[in-house]
């Protein structure tokens, strides 16, 4: 991103810069974040958050999530739906802090950092940060220095980023371009991505026809493991796309 492009208090962070951030009760606009907030939910997101509530995937969808589909967007968007108390509070926030917070998304893991993932012609992968310096954010005045590295590991985002990065094939499918995906694949494209139990209850009731080959090991591994299941979804759409 070119500086000068950049909007204000947003700066692209190189992989040697540090900076200093921490949120904790201390701070003076501790929650003030967890208001006032579009908050996009990755599949990888809904996994985490459903697990930790306790729900299967489609009664979290049902209880906490809008669904829109953006004019231009071959994927449907799923936003935490936020709490009508005049301030459009998450749902998860108290006076505390994150009720959530083992399992948070990966948006607020990231914060104050922005990224953005890309794949190049020849397959590889790329990654660029920038810095959210938010004026009314008293974070920056808190913790040790941390580069971007050091950040991501204290915020375990590892697997977050991973899940993210394999997404990245299908959301820039060629196939996609047009901002329109097959109109047979509209609801498989949520179904396989974010409402994995409706996926899981489909493939053991043996309803879905496999396109792809899978092991006895992973056939067993698909049974129990939601992160087998979403990979497999990733796998499937991809497969899809690219054979049309």
């Amino acid at each position: 991103m070119r500086p000068d492009l950049a909007p204000e208090h947003v700066r692209p962070l190189t992989p040697d810069e540090t900076f200093r951030f921490s949120c904790h009760p201390g701070v003076a606009c501790f929650t003030d974040c967890c208001r006032e907030l579009e908050l996009a939910l990755s599949p990888y997101d809904v996994l985490r958050l459903s697990r930790h509530l306790g729900l299967a995937p489609s009664a979290f969808l049902d209880q906490y999530v809008l669904v829109e589909q953006a004019e231009g967007n071959a994927f449907p968007q799923a936003y935490l739906c936020m709490v009508d108390d005049g301030r459009a509070s998450c749902p998860f926030v108290t006076a505390a802090g994150c009720s959530v917070y083992a399992d948070r998304p990966g948006a607020c893991r990231t914060y104050p950092l922005g990224r953005g993932a890309f794949t190049t012609p020849d397959g590889d992968r790329h990654e660029m940060h920038v810095l959210l310096s938010e004026p009314h954010c008293k974070g920056f005045n808190e913790g040790a220095h941390l580069d971007i590295t050091a950040w991501q590991k204290d915020q375990d985002l590892a697997t977050y980023n991973a899940m993210n990065d394999e997404l990245l094939g299908i959301l820039h499918h060629p196939r996609l371009k047009n901002g329109h995906p097959p109109e047979e694949l509209e609801e498989e494209i949520f179904q396989f991505l974010y409402s994995l139990d409706t996926f899981r209850q489909q493939f053991l009731d043996s309803t879905l026809t496999l396109p792809i080959p899978i092991t006895k090991n992973e056939r067993q591994e698909l049974v129990t493991e939601d992160l087998a299941l979403l990979r497999l979804g990733i796998r499937w759409l991809d497969h899809v796309l690219s054979r049309r």
